[in-house]
């Protein structure tokens, strides 16, 4: 048998790119999605830092506009979620297509790997909106051959159980089931930035 892969001894460095979702309204710090993401991986035996760049509020076009100073020099991947206030503002899916474009492009222009989480629209928004919007993260995401997570919310949207009162928000049980369920596909994402470093 061939002996296991050795992995680099230097932590593999990852942003969190988002808006409230990743910062962790309306819980305590250990409770947001980048800490509990980290911990997560550790456990399965990953060295990996993940840098909570996660601002309440934040549009996509924020966090295009603050993407050079919240992604610092020596990040090795970059983890976007971004778009939710978009939707919920009724932005038009081609501003956030804009944006979302941007902070790609630039992440390309870094040579900084992307991981990028989709979101889906509110029904009350109606169906066309819905397709415009959800079609922004798809189609980047097939374009450019980039890692993908289809619905950040996925097990958690809907479920009072696991979302704060104002039902938005996931509750820590809301983020422990989005840490479970993104899991997978971040590792894939590690698995690609290592073969990359060798």
């Amino acid at each position: 048998m061939a002996p296991p892969p050795v992995r680099a001894a230097d932590p593999i460095r990852l942003v969190a790119l988002g808006d409230s979702l990743t910062a962790g309204f309306g819980v305590g710090p250990k409770d947001a999605f980048p800490v509990k993401l980290e911990a997560a991986l550790k456990a399965k035996g990953r060295n990996v830092t993940i840098a909570n760049a996660g601002v309440s509020g934040d549009t996509s076009t924020g966090g295009a506009d603050r993407l050079d100073w919240s992604v610092p020099e020596g990040t090795q991947g970059v983890i976007v979620e971004l778009g939710a206030n978009d939707m919920l503002r009724g932005l038009s899916p081609d501003v956030t297509a804009k944006a979302i474009g941007r902070i790609l492009d630039r992440l390309k222009a870094r040579n900084i790997p992307i991981l990028l989480t989709g979101m889906r629209a509110a029904p009350n928004l109606g169906p066309d909106f819905g397709k415009r919007y959800e079609a922004v993260f798809t189609d980047y995401a097939s374009e450019r051959g980039l890692d993908f997570y289809p619905f950040f919310l996925d097990g958690v949207a809907g479920d009072r159980a696991l979302n704060q009162q104002d039902g938005i928000h996931p509750n820590p049980k809301g983020v422990d089931v989005i840490v479970e369920k993104i899991l997978p596909t971040v590792e894939r994402f590690l698995d690609r930035i290592e073969a990359g470093r060798g």
